[in-house]
């Protein structure tokens, strides 16, 4: 299994934020099947010094790379425009333990 760290930004004009709140649903039932297959580990939105939304970060599980860009392609906000950039990082997964 590989493990990947996502930093996804949120556009900054001004109907970001309603893009987002229009999509969330969306993106959340698209998470419930990664969540049972365990392949989201942990995530959640990122907020600026207001506390609003600005973007999302998850740390998600896939035996490659490529399961993780055909996600990516199926992602709710990345195909509304809500992500408007994503960093991903490899990385190891050492808390909690991997099972």
């Amino acid at each position: 299994m590989h493990y990947f760290l996502v930093v996804a930004r949120d556009g900054t004009d001004a109907e970001a934020p309603a893009r987002r709140k229009a999509n969330r649903p969306a993106h959340l039932a698209h998470l419930d099947g990664m969540i049972a297959r365990g392949e989201v580990i942990c995530g959640g939105p990122l907020l600026n010094d207001a506390g609003d939304s600005i973007g999302s970060t998850m740390t998600v599980a896939f035996k490659e790379r490529a399961e993780l860009d055909a996600w990516l392609a199926r992602e709710p906000y990345v195909q509304t425009g809500v992500w408007q950039k994503i960093d991903i990082m490899p990385m190891a997964l050492v808390v909690p333990a991997p099972g």
